[in-house]
């Protein structure tokens, strides 16, 4: 990178403070000590330039492990622009780090307001980018809403932007894009309705989808840097506990076995029969969730869906319950109906922590009720956000090469590309697997050879 590119980045970006990158440097190092997959594709992609000349968008977390994914896509010849999937989520240092170093474009702020965090949207958008790399959809969704003239549905900074382009403008905004990428449940989910009705305008690669993203993010991640969070805005014993995890997905299950671990007793709600069956299988108590608010001490979502807990809810819970979210979105917890319920205004009683008053019980919201593991904590650890973003690395590149035969619908990740990134995964840390042999080979292909 070049110190005029670095310029241009620093004017361009809208960060905290740019004095900050030194720290920063200091965290994305030592993210990328657990990352051996992402340094393996980085020096593939340094050399081959994939994404050469390429602009990229992504709105993603802005942490340690998202940085080295910008590196990585840097490292590939790609003109990088980041900004926060979430307002509370951005860690500064990295933001300025990546400004600094590497010449990324970031916008993005730790906890900046509803009208910043849509200013940053659309300046992802402003970057004009043939691929754009999401979690949550939320830069999908504001070009698919320009690409049906439906402005009054953009947020407002958003519209006026795009109020001031030629409709030949607003079309090449989304004409331009190649395809993009989607980190996050919550995100597929509004893919798939989008690609259901029709009006899908690229093809999306569901990195959610891949095996070595959900099983391993989702649930070794979600679960370990949910509990991560709990603790550092609490700082309250669990052991003993009852523990209520709304949602028994990949998230839920990673969740539920780690306060398990720390000796609390969990309770598990489903909507769907075969994961509550799963979760009774694996030990945990499951029970609708109005059975299971007057007993929780604590309560947390991971379903994806909104309004998990009502107001019916706060209203049965005991006085001192702890609620919070892992899921992408905050409309899980349905807080609007919660301040009604308070006979106070919420009340910081700890940071992260908002104290309501219902029927004379306290209930306590952590995070203002967004994603738990990276309000008050560093989400995920860089160990598996490794093979997360290798998927987003390689998804990038395969929808350079794949473009003209790739319809506009949702993907699964090649099982192909899966299976390198797990290959990758066991080289990184040392560990060698079997082969099949000759033999072996032709048993599995054959229908006669009996036993």
């Amino acid at each position: 990178m070049t110190a005029t590119a670095s310029v241009t980045a620093i004017e361009a970006s809208d960060i905290k403070d740019i004095g900050l990158a030194d720290l920063g440097k200091h965290r994305t190092e030592w993210a990328e000590r657990s990352m051996p997959v992402l340094r393996q594709l980085r020096a593939r992609f340094a050399t081959e330039q994939p994404l050469k000349g390429k602009r990229v968008s992504a709105c993603l977390h802005v942490t340690a492990e998202t940085a080295n994914l910008m590196i990585t896509l840097v490292a590939a010849g790609a003109d990088v622009a980041l900004c926060a999937s979430n307002p509370l989520s951005t860690q500064d240092d990295v933001a300025a780090h990546l400004v600094r170093d590497h010449g990324v474009k970031v916008f993005a702020i730790k906890g900046e307001d509803e009208h910043t965090y849509y200013e940053h949207i659309r300046a992802a958008i402003e970057h004009r980018p043939e691929i754009t790399m999401d979690d949550g959809a939320d830069v999908v969704g504001a070009l698919h809403m320009i690409k049906l003239d439906r402005l009054q549905d953009l947020p407002a900074p958003v519209r006026v932007f795009v109020d001031g382009l030629s409709p030949a403008e607003r079309a090449a905004l989304v004409d331009g894009v190649v395809g993009s990428t989607e980190e996050t449940t919550t995100g597929v989910v509004r893919l798939k309705a989008m690609a259901a009705q029709g009006v899908l305008a690229f093809p999306v690669i569901s990195v959610n989808d891949s095996q070595t993203k959900h099983m391993f993010d989702n649930q070794y991640g979600t679960g370990q840097s949910t509990l991560d969070g709990i603790l550092r805005a609490t700082n309250q014993l669990l052991a003993g506990t009852n523990f209520v995890v709304l949602g028994y997905g990949w998230c839920g299950r990673g969740l539920a076995e780690r306060a398990r671990g720390a000796g609390a007793n969990v309770i598990v709600t489903e909507i769907d029969p075969l994961k509550a069956l799963e979760a009774t299988m694996d030990g945990f108590r499951v029970m609708p969730m109005a059975e299971a608010a007057p007993i929780g001490d604590y309560f947390c979502t991971v379903t994806g869906n909104m309004h998990v807990i009502r107001g019916e809810h706060f209203k049965a819970m005991k006085d001192g319950a702890v609620v919070c979210n892992s899921g992408h979105f905050n409309v899980e917890l349905d807080l609007v109906t919660l301040a009604t319920l308070s006979s106070q205004p919420a009340r910081e009683v700890r940071p992260f922590v908002q104290e309501f008053l219902v029927d004379g019980k306290r209930v306590f919201v952590l995070g203002e009720g967004r994603l738990i593991n990276l309000a008050s904590a560093e989400g995920h650890p860089a160990a598996v956000m490794d093979m997360s973003f290798a998927n987003q690395a390689l998804a990038a590149e395969y929808l350079v090469k794949n473009v003209a035969t790739l319809g506009k619908s949702v993907h699964r990740v090649p099982v192909e590309l899966d299976k390198e990134i797990a290959r990758l995964k066991l080289a990184g840390m040392g560990v060698t697997i079997d082969t099949l042999t000759d033999e072996q080979v032709h048993y599995l292909a054959s229908w006669d050879m009996g036993t």
